[in-house]
């Protein structure tokens, strides 16, 4: 699949900003006392014309810290299916699609470490725009760690806009809710989508966002995976995992674009619990 330039460069960002991820989450492993590392998969995508439609990278780790984390990147095009090109920003008239990005999403060991998703994505129809954000889920929330969380995603946003953190963390808090249940997932985080017009000015936001979440979520996992904690914590988690299901499975679009674009079913649902209960 050839790329353009901004393409590439995405790509290309999308790829580095795993490799740190990775690297950092497993150096946490070890300072653990764990040996836990990446198991990276590779998968290639058929588009619906029966034309090579890109692929993508599944990192998963299990260790000690993280009971379950997954870091995949994906580069896929081609053409939508059926009706759902048309609700795709730009893609009502031509099913043609371009799309890259990263999705992260860690569920840890210890119930006071909070559990964490970002996402961020270059998309092509059209138009052209970035999207994406990240938000924090902790089973047993501290002030510290909510505070600390979203200063790092207002630290994103301030250089590009007065106005971007207000907005885009009410979007997230939009966004990041379970109306079934009545409560959101999680403290909350940013989220934005459709940044389209200037590519560097949106392409540098996108990376500050990565930035940001890496520097303030290794440290918050740092500081709470050694607290003691009780079955009842525990319980508590696995319950809350529940919900954090839910709402993946019922609600979040990126899982459906996955699902409704021919992505790697392992991939797209690698955001799953490795446990959970309904009590």
């Amino acid at each position: 699949m050839e790329l353009d330039t901004e393409q590439q460069t995405a790509r290309t960002w999308f790829e580095k900003l795993r490799d740190l991820i990775c690297a950092e989450f497993e150096a946490i492993e070890r300072e653990a006392g764990s040996d836990a590392a990446f198991d990276y998969t590779a998968w290639d995508r058929i588009d619906p014309s029966g034309e090579p439609g890109g692929g993508g990278v599944r990192g998963v780790m299990k260790g000690k810290v993280f009971e379950k984390v997954g870091v995949n990147v994906s580069t896929v095009g081609g053409t939508f299916e059926g009706e759902f090109g048309k609700t795709i920003n730009g893609a009502a008239d031509d099913p043609r699609f371009f799309a890259t990005g990263i999705s992260l999403v860690a569920h840890m060991a210890n119930p006071m470490v909070p559990a964490v998703h970002m996402n961020t994505r270059f998309l092509v129809t059209t138009k052209r725009w970035f999207g994406g954000g990240a938000d924090l889920n902790p089973p047993i929330p501290f002030e510290e760690d909510t505070a600390d969380f979203h200063a790092a995603m207002k630290a994103a946003c301030d250089p590009h806009g007065a106005d971007y953190h207000d907005r885009y963390k009410k979007w997230a808090d939009d966004y990041f809710y379970i109306p079934h249940r009545k409560v959101h997932r999680g403290v909350g985080g940013i989220f934005c989508d459709h940044l389209e017009g200037d590519f560097d000015a949106n392409f540098a936001f996108i990376q500050d966002i990565g930035r940001q979440f890496l520097d303030s979520f290794a440290r918050i996992v740092r500081r709470r995976m050694h607290d003691a904690f009780t079955p009842e914590d525990e319980a508590r988690m696995l319950e809350w995992r529940g919900r954090y299901a839910e709402f993946n499975l019922v609600y979040d679009r990126g899982t459906l674009f996955g699902l409704k674009t021919g992505g790697n079913i392992d991939a797209i649902l690698m955001s799953l619990p490795p446990r959970a209960t309904w009590a």
